[in-house]
């Protein structure tokens, strides 16, 4: 059947969090996206990156803490919203400087927030490569926490599969290619885990109720 919305997101400092996360992202324009857009993301992220890690045989106080991290992952954005007019036109490379600041930004605030260190570090480094190429810090293999690297993965899935105000959303073998073209990029024993669990599990189904903003 169909996942639960926010299944394992229990814990009342996680919701608070997120309320206060969804107050700044009705304010600002949130780097483009809607509020709705941001939260069917996390929760897509969510649910398939608790999903990875229970089938790789993780405990479940890690995967408990890789969902919180996959629904928070992209929470940074809120506080770099503002640094960016979409009232000016931006040159592409000063406005992806700020986006690549979001990672280092929710860090701050789930440190803040007070959660657990594990969590913090997941959400700081989803978006490093295994080949070292990403940011913030330009770790490699397993030098990149284990949750982050399934985050990674989950991530791009779900992007992928999102409409863009540029492009329609890419049907599933498609977004499975073109990750695969970028194989460099994820932790191959998870990419392959990953792919079992979206072709047995319905973990892609989020039906919210109307959200007005």
């Amino acid at each position: 059947g169909s996942v639960p919305v926010l299944r394992h997101i229990s814990n009342e400092r996680e919701r608070r969090t997120l309320d206060k996360s969804q107050e700044r992202m009705a304010r600002g324009h949130y780097l483009q996206y809607t509020l709705k857009e941001q939260l069917v993301h996390g929760m897509q992220v969510s649910n398939l990156a608790w999903s990875v890690a229970r089938r790789m045989g993780l405990s479940d106080d890690f995967c408990h803490q890789v969902a919180v991290a996959g629904m928070l992952h992209d929470i940074g954005k809120e506080e770099i919203s503002g640094q960016i007019d979409e009232n000016q036109e931006r040159l592409v490379v000063e406005e992806m400087h700020y986006v690549r600041l979001h990672a280092a930004a929710g860090y701050e605030i789930l440190k803040r927030e007070g959660y657990a260190e594990e969590i913090q570090k997941m959400v700081l480094h989803h978006h490093e490569n295994m080949d070292g190429s990403g940011y913030p810090d330009n770790l490699s293999g397993e030098k990149i926490p284990l949750g982050a690297r399934i985050i990674r993965v989950c991530d791009v899935y779900a992007a992928l599969l999102s409409d863009r105000p540029y492009r329609k959303g890419f049907d599933q073998d498609t977004a499975i290619q073109l990750m695969i073209e970028e194989i460099k990029n994820f932790d191959m024993k998870i990419f392959l885990t990953f792919q079992r669990v979206i072709h047995e599990e319905n973990n892609m189904e989020i039906i919210l109720p109307p959200i007005e903003i």
